[in-house]
């Protein structure tokens, strides 16, 4: 293939030749004239092709290139391949745009863009839902005219985005703490990146409950244990008065031992995400076990009913499934008061699932309270709950293991009248008392 400039070259030489041979035989007139006629049919299919070339270039759609023949054929070919390049770099280009928005939108915190003005740029739908924002309706609006809280406004002025702040009552419930920092990047552009921590604040909040409660039990048996070696320490005390002394402090010592014990139980269950043992408990020599407690635990103040509705068994932990049960039994005798009637009960429900209660007829919850039993050392009453020996983490503790064995810890109560705790047990950890028995005893 020739290129442009040797056609162009060749036409030029066609010319200069046909004027040559018009020159010899009919004069210089016809030699110019022959000259012009060749010359002109280039110039002519030139203005044609650049004609053709100003309305593609003109049009929006450069698919439908035209394709000439000649000297201008070339011109094309490279206009063509060179429009296909630009192409294939704005599809590869708009793909890679289209995977940072996804990847962005799959980013677990919210992301804001904003210009040189803090007008929204972009954001994700996170960003949306956190800031109640409507990307359509809100582009190109300033972020400080949107998000109206006094300490967003303060951080945003001060461009001090070393530190970042958290943001209470936001979101479509505002019921969350946000966590935003900005970040600057490209010419006075910002980053804002919106992290969810209300878990975490309420896990912090926890914890400092948790130390504040747990010195709190531990500051009480130990200062009463101090006033009473201060006491032996300085006063003669008789034999009788002094086994008096030390049966209290030894209540407290025990109380602390039963303290560290529950928290050590806790602290193991919460390490352990493994669900609990798929081993055949024997419910009827549970019974038996939590019964013998009961009894002890009461000396002869309650009046009780152990109910076992069925033969079925539980697949299960069973040091932790005695530990919940007798749990639930001694938090009805400690709040039940002397001649009062509790009853613990192992039955199927209508649906198969297996279900362990306990009903006393004891004062009865408020409402209010029942949500938050099961957290560690919340008391109804705080005082009463130490009078009765308790350490306020019984209840975690079965919620702990009835989370383990995919169990629900059900309440059910009324002032003054009493209440009702049920373990309730899915179906798969029900077993077959003869089957399953062989099957355990077979393993």
């Amino acid at each position: 293939m020739f290129s442009a400039f040797s056609r162009f070259s060749l036409l030029l030489a066609l010319a200069v030749i046909a004027a040559y041979v018009a020159l010899i035989h009919w004069g210089p007139y016809f030699g110019i004239a022959a000259a012009i006629v060749v010359l002109s049919i280039p110039l002519i299919y030139s203005y044609i092709n650049l004609s053709r070339l100003g309305k593609y270039l003109a049009a929006d759609n450069l698919e439908n290139m035209p394709l000439p023949s000649g000297f201008w054929e070339e011109v094309f070919f490279r206009l063509q391949r060179l429009v296909q390049n630009l192409k294939s770099r704005a599809q590869a280009i708009d793909q890679q745009h289209n995977r940072f928005i996804e990847a962005f939108q799959a980013s677990p915190n919210g992301i804001v863009m904003l210009d040189d003005e803090d007008q929204i740029e972009w954001c994700n739908s996170l960003a949306e839902s956190f800031f109640g924002l409507n990307f359509r309706r809100d582009a190109r609006q300033r972020i400080n005219f949107l998000l109206r809280r006094p300490e967003f406004i303060q951080y945003l002025g001060k461009r001090q985005f070393e530190e970042s702040i958290i943001i209470e009552r936001m979101g479509p419930d505002s019921n969350l703490s946000l966590l935003i920092q900005a970040f600057p990047y490209g010419e006075k552009r910002h980053l804002l990146l919106i992290q969810d921590v209300t878990d975490l604040q309420k896990a912090d909040a926890m914890r400092r409950d948790f130390v504040a409660n747990v010195s709190h039990e531990m500051r009480t048996p130990i200062t009463v244990l101090m006033g009473f070696l201060e006491t032996v320490q300085s006063i003669e005390l008789d034999k009788p008065q002094q086994d008096h002394y030390f049966d209290l402090m030894m209540l407290q010592a025990q109380r602390m031992k039963s303290l560290v014990e529950d928290l050590l139980t806790l602290a193991n269950l919460e390490a352990n995400a493994i669900p609990a043992s798929t081993q055949v408990v024997q419910l009827n020599t549970l019974m038996a076990l939590i019964k013998n407690d009961a009894e002890a635990l009461s000396q002869g103040s309650h009046g009780f009913s152990f109910e076992q509705k069925t033969t079925q068994n539980l697949f299960g932990d069973e040091r932790e499934l005695l530990s919940a049960f007798s749990n639930l039994v001694s938090n009805a005798i400690r709040y039940t008061p002397n001649g009062g009637s509790i009853t613990a009960c192992w039955g199927l429900n209508e649906q198969g699932q297996g279900e362990f209660s306990v009903t006393d007829t004891g004062p009865g919850i408020a409402s209010e309270h029942l949500p938050r039993l099961t957290e560690r050392f919340y008391r109804v009453d705080r005082s009463r709950s130490r009078d009765t020996g308790g350490t306020g983490l019984g209840l975690a503790i079965v919620k702990h293991i009835a989370n383990r064995h995919q169990a629900q810890l059900l309440i059910e109560s009324t002032p003054g009248k009493g209440s009702t705790f049920t373990l309730r047990f899915p179906k798969d950890r029900v077993a077959n008392t003869e089957t399953d028995l062989f099957s355990a005893i077979q393993a």
